[in-house]
């Protein structure tokens, strides 16, 4: 009776750990989604404010130099705006790589159960060995 009352044990404790980590990785996956929201809301709002204001300075460089140097203040602004936008491409890929990976904790949490398991299944093996060579 003792063996099955052990297995019974470790199986509540393996379902209650797996109930925990499947909780664990709601969690983490509502926050990134969240996040990410909150990333896109304000990028798709920067985007459309600094399109504006790179509209009206393009504008008014080109009106400025319309006379004598029109095309070259054409030229100079769509350099301008080419070297504007790779920034913003690397700066969003750099921050991009940076992110941890997605349930990091939660796979973290998972490798320490499988480990405790194997452990403990490992102690319980040697346990009845111990005792029949004692």
């Amino acid at each position: 009776m003792g063996i099955l009352a052990a297995a019974g044990r470790i199986a509540a404790n393996v379902v209650a750990m797996i109930g925990t980590r499947l909780e664990l990785a709601a969690v983490e996956f509502q926050e990134d989604a969240r996040r990410l929201l909150g990333y896109l809301a304000w990028t798709l709002l920067a985007v459309f404010l600094a399109g504006g204001a790179f509209l009206l300075v393009a504008l008014f460089v080109i009106v400025l130099f319309w006379d004598d140097y029109r095309l070259q203040a054409i030229g100079g602004m769509a350099i301008l705006f080419a070297a504007v936008a790779g920034l913003i491409v690397m700066k969003v890929k750099s921050g991009l790589n940076s992110q941890a990976t997605p349930f990091s904790t939660t796979l973290a949490e998972l490798r320490n159960d499988v480990a405790y398991i194997r452990g403990h299944a490992a102690a319980v093996q040697s346990a009845p060995e111990e005792a029949t060579h004692g």
